[in-house]
């Protein structure tokens, strides 16, 4: 069974930080592109952030220099750390795995960033 549970979300302020975790089971993890997508209310889902299988990384642009990926083979995690955040960075942050055949997703988990 597919498992992917995502934790760290929370309410913070303007310039704070947060680090969210995504905790997998039943992938393929080593193989599997992670990401992290996010969605704000009314809004369309879209990505932050990727890592793949060989640690290249890639960024939206409005995240760059304040976000960072990283995964661990070892405990089939993905890491989202967070800094300067802003209010525009609050949504949902959905942990993704992708592969050729297929992608799996979590089931969410709330930032909010308001003073």
């Amino acid at each position: 069974q597919v498992q992917l549970v995502e934790s760290g979300g929370g309410l913070v302020q303007p310039g704070g930080s947060l680090r969210l975790s995504c905790e997998t089971s039943g992938i393929a993890f080593s193989a599997a592109t992670m990401g992290w997508y996010r969605q704000a209310p009314g809004k369309q889902r879209d990505v932050v952030a990727t890592i793949t299988n060989s640690d290249r990384t890639n960024y939206v642009d409005s995240v760059k220099g304040r976000f960072t990926i990283s995964r661990d083979n070892a405990k089939t995690m993905v890491y989202l750390q967070m800094n300067s955040l802003e209010p525009e960075d609050t949504a949902v942050y959905y942990c993704n795995a992708n592969f050729a055949i297929a992608t799996y997703w979590g089931q969410g988990t709330q930032v909010t960033v308001s003073s």
